[in-house]
């Protein structure tokens, strides 16, 4: 796997989270925060600046 592929398929993933969390409303699920932190850093290592991909 190249590291763009990785990259697309991290964003796939944080874009998948995100939408997951927006669809949850106010209800707070901790695992689901925590698998979004684990993806921003992620991506954050890997050169992605997660502010342009994020839901407001």
């Amino acid at each position: 796997m190249t590291e763009k592929e990785l990259i697309a398929i991290t964003i796939d993933r944080y874009t998948d989270l995100q939408q997951i969390k927006r669809a949850n409303g106010d209800y707070e699920n901790e695992m689901l925060d925590y698998l979004i932190r684990v993806t921003v850093a992620k991506l954050s290592s890997l050169g992605v600046n997660v502010e342009d991909i994020t839901l407001r």
